[in-house]
């Protein structure tokens, strides 16, 4: 007789009590920590650092997720894994934040001073600043917080100025002036990527300016930014546009400044917009900061950095000067926000007859990525990094397969950017972040960068200042992958975590991040920093709109922990998209949206009841056992243990997550659960059920390895209670299963499914005719083709048991009314129905339910050959009544079937 069951667990599973004291078990193992001097062949993600003033969100969650996973993954398959953890000091958002804590105490940050802000800012971080690395421990994340870094860490600003430096010597950092992207609410100004856009309804504003000397007194131009007539310094036509040719050399007035400006001729004019004049504002737009300089145009500044109206300097040393003109901005409009203005201005175009039209015009408005005020474009003197020399070689490793991207449809985006790409803004008018190590020497003018602050110019030895600015918080991002090794020195950790193999993000920062940090590698590591970047979806609601703050649709991670576990969140994300797909999830009905979780994680614990249950002390390695000499379902469900192995893991190695949780789900319940369990029960209860014992505790723990990755909690926690555990075993670190192919036996699978399908036919028949549940069926089963009768034969009890059938015979030679259904290879399997149902009932209720048919059909069949229906019916009502009419021609050919198998009259 088998073994005395050990034990048996708790009916519910509560992952309360299971989550906290597992992952302490694993955090005092030191399962997660990375080892440099191992021997293992490494395994390294760097997590996408969060902004330090973060709190989790799904998006987080799902990233972080994705991330685990894999880590988990290749952990145990035996590689030295390191997932690196950190944090991102966030120029603007962190800023940002203090300076409302500030405004909440009526004071702002020039009030404070820049030394008492950039305390004040320290002091934030350093009390909530690892919040969101507390948080991601409780969903699960198996990272190396042994070395987790910040960006604003003094090594790691050693390294930002590092590379400052080099790039500095390197000629590729310059001072450039031009029009940039500038937030008038961050007060700072913004690379290309950072300032995005939105499409918007505007309005397209057309506008007279008088002409002096001209073929007609007025021109129009078009415009959807009325308030930056005030700079204007020309109007433009295209040379070759004949319609206004006579315009050219000419000189315009401007409304409202009354000041005269050229009418000029230049090739970036597009004529197919607005009348073809453009209005030139070479201070506010990069377009006409171009032309402006090619035809030495002043470029006066007229919205001041907050975004109001005035005027300020706005020329280069040696480009005309604007200032001496003075009164663009009249005194009514001085101070008033640009938007307010507009709406001034319009008012006087009208009163002065100025205005022509206005038109709706659906544009691309760019919006600050941190605050989403619209981008005022603004001339002004920043730092930027020559990025053509950079991008050259991370365009070159994408086309020739080194860097891969996942999906591939993302490919065509970064070579698109990397082509085009653009100089990178990288100062920032801030106070928190890295200060650019630029000096300027008051005597003699002397500018250079240094690795250090020095106290006196080299050159004379005057007094030096610094430069103001600090730099975009993602020039520190850039180098993450190296810098958080210990680079520029060549520790221990970079010689062996440097180049990393997965990089996990989200598209929106292909850009800013993504790129940037393939650029940095190849130049300052001369070696990619990761292999393969996997660009997951987006997180959305029921309405397919991106969770945020400002729509109030987001859902707390930790919300949904508390109230399902851990565990639900991730299979519950992780199901819910494919490969590079969006995650809808409705922040209403958490119930509902995080179900599939819970239930998978009950029905798990179930499962795990039953069969630990059914385990004793010590169970035989399967190994140990004659393979052929085991019962076919035996073989059958080792079989299927082991594809499924082979299918989580390719699932795995592709970043389909879901697909390797879908194929596990599928063995453990369509497989396990509902065949083999229910096939071996009564085996299980008897001197024969070792061998069934021993394939059930394989097959179990194999598939809680393969579900690991996914739903860490309820593995381990189901593990533990194998058989054979020993106290310091961890299934955060037992070895993958082993895809072995010797055991892929399709002939073994075929023989198995014509069981399975024995026992589905006669359970739709039961269906089919109403059979009671209860009531036991005589059945016999004709093998043809190349079914074999042995097979049938050898689990007939496993038949009989899961198809609730009392006689089974094996010839197909059945009396009575009997019922019959073909499958596999032609074999035929026989229900007979006398003493199963009532014959004469079911007769009359089969002859009522044609007689109905006959009469819709009737009906149905009149309406289709009147002409005036068919003639006067849209199209589609006609096809549909065809369609109802051939369903309800099946169903009357099924009932009629039926009546003739119970030999109804």
């Amino acid at each position: 007789m088998a073994s005395k069951p050990r034990f048996e667990l708790p009916p519910q599973y509560s992952p309360h009590d299971v989550e906290r004291r597992l992952y302490q078990r694993w955090l005092d193992s030191g399962v997660f920590t990375g080892h440099a001097d191992s021997p293992k062949e490494p395994y390294v993600i760097v997590i996408p650092p969060p902004n330090v003033t973060a709190v989790l969100h799904m998006g987080h969650g799902l990233n972080n997720v994705i991330q685990d996973g894999l880590i988990r993954f290749e952990r145990m398959r035996g590689r030295e894994a390191e997932w690196l953890p950190g944090t991102d000091h966030a120029g603007i958002a962190t800023q940002n934040v203090v300076e409302r804590l500030l405004a909440e105490e009526g004071k702002s940050r020039a009030d404070v001073g820049r030394e008492a802000f950039v305390a004040r800012v320290w002091a934030f971080v350093r009390e909530t600043g690892n919040a969101i690395l507390e948080q991601l421990k409780v969903i699960g994340c198996s990272c190396d917080w042994s070395r987790t870094r910040f960006t604003f860490d003094p090594a790691y600003s050693r390294a930002v100025r590092e590379v400052f430096v080099r790039l500095w010597e390197e000629g590729l950092i310059y001072r450039g002036h031009r029009v940039i992207h500038w937030c008038p609410h961050c007060r700072t100004a913004l690379s290309d990527e950072e300032a995005e856009f939105a499409e918007e309804m505007g309005t397209l504003y057309y506008i007279r300016y008088p002409v002096e000397g001209g073929p007609k007194p007025f021109l129009t131009v078009a415009t959807t930014r009325p308030e930056t007539m005030l700079g204007d310094t020309a109007v433009a036509v295209h040379p070759r546009d004949q319609r206004h040719a006579g315009f050219v050399g000419k000189t315009a007035r401007l409304p409202i400044a009354n000041i005269s400006i050229p009418i000029i001729a230049d090739e970036a004019v597009d004529p197919k917009f607005g009348t073809g004049f453009v209005k030139v504002t070479p201070a506010h737009d990069a377009n006409d900061f171009e032309i402006g300089l090619r035809h030495k145009l002043d470029m006066p500044l007229v919205i001041r950095e907050d975004g109001s109206m005035g005027e300020e300097p706005g020329n280069p040393k040696g480009l005309p000067d604007g200032r001496g003109e003075g009164g663009r901005v009249p005194p009514p409009l001085r101070g008033l926000d640009r938007f307010e203005a507009r709406e001034k201005i319009v008012q006087l175009l009208k009163a002065e007859g100025l205005l022509e039209k206005t038109e709706p015009h659906q544009h691309a408005v760019r919006h600050c990525y941190r605050c989403d005020t619209v981008v005022e474009p603004r001339l002004s003197d920043q730092w930027f990094v020559k990025m053509r020399p950079l991008a050259e070689p991370a365009l070159a490793a994408y086309r020739s397969g080194e860097i891969r991207l996942v999906p591939e449809r993302w490919g065509a985006t970064y070579e698109h950017w990397m082509e085009n790409i653009r100089d990178w803004n990288i100062s920032r008018q801030l106070w928190w972040g890295h200060r650019i190590p630029v000096f300027n020497c008051t005597t003699c003018q002397h500018q250079w960068a240094d690795r250090e602050d020095p106290t006196r110019c080299p050159k004379c030895g005057g007094p030096v200042t610094q430069d103001p600015d600090v730099l975009d918080t993602w020039f520190s991002a850039w180098l993450w992958p190296f810098a958080t090794f210990g680079w520029p020195e060549r520790t221990r950790d970079l010689a062996r975590f440097y180049p990393g193999h997965t990089l996990v993000t989200a598209p929106e920062i292909l850009f800013f991040w993504v790129a940037r940090m393939i650029m940095a590698g190849y130049h300052f590591m001369k070696a990619k920093p990761f292999a393969t970047v996997y660009l997951h979806g987006t997180v959305r609601d029921a309405q397919h709109r991106k969770m945020s703050k400002s729509l109030g649709n987001g859902i707390d991670p930790i919300d949904v922990v508390k109230l399902y576990g851990a565990d639900a969140l991730r299979w519950t994300v992780i199901g819910g998209g494919s490969l590079g797909a969006d995650v809808i999830l409705d922040p209403n009905d958490l119930d509902t949206t995080f179900a599939p979780g819970r239930n998978f994680a009950n029905k798990l614990w179930n499962i795990g009841r039953f069969i630990l249950a059914q385990l004793p002390q010590r169970v035989q390695p399967i190994d140990q056992f004659d393979r052929p000499a085991l019962h076919l379902a035996d073989r059958w469900i080792l079989m299927r243990a082991n594809e499924a192995v082979h299918a989580a893991t390719s699932y795995l190695e592709q970043f389909k997550l879901d697909e390797a949780a879908k194929r596990c789900y599928e063995f453990v319940w369509g497989e396990l659960a509902d065949w083999y369990v229910e096939a071996v029960k009564p085996r299980l209860a008897t001197a024969s059920g070792d061998a069934a014992q021993a394939v059930l505790a394989h097959c179990f723990d194999t598939v809680l390895r393969l579900l690991h990755p996914v739903v860490p909690f309820i593995t381990e926690e189901l593990w533990q209670k194998l058989p054979g555990r020993k106290a310091d075993e961890l299934l955060a670190t037992a070895s993958w299963p082993t895809f072995r192919p010797e055991l892929v036996d399709p002939d073994l699978d075929a023989a198995f499914l014509r069981v399975k399908q024995a026992v589905e036919k006669i359970r739709i028949i039961r269906a089919e005719y109403k059979v009671p549940p209860r009531t036991r069926l005589r059945a016999s089963i004709k093998p043809r083709g190349r079914d074999r009768r042995s097979v049938f034969e050898a689990e007939s009890e496993t038949i009989k048991r899961l198809a609730q059938v009392e006689e089974l015979t094996f010839d197909g030679g059945m009396k009575g009314p009997v019922a019959y259904a073909v499958f596999g290879d032609g074999s035929e399997v026989f229900v007979a129905l006398e003493g199963a149902i009532d014959v004469r009932q079911e007769c009359r209720r089969l002859s009522g339910d044609v007689t109905r048919l006959d009469r819709q059909l009737a009906a149905l069949a009149a309406k289709l050959t009147n002409q005036d229906f068919v003639a006067r019916a849209p199209a589609d009502v006609v096809a549909r009544e065809r369609e109802k009419e051939r369903a309800w021609q099946d169903q009357r050919r099924a009932l009629a079937d039926k009546l003739k198998v119970l030999g109804c009259s």
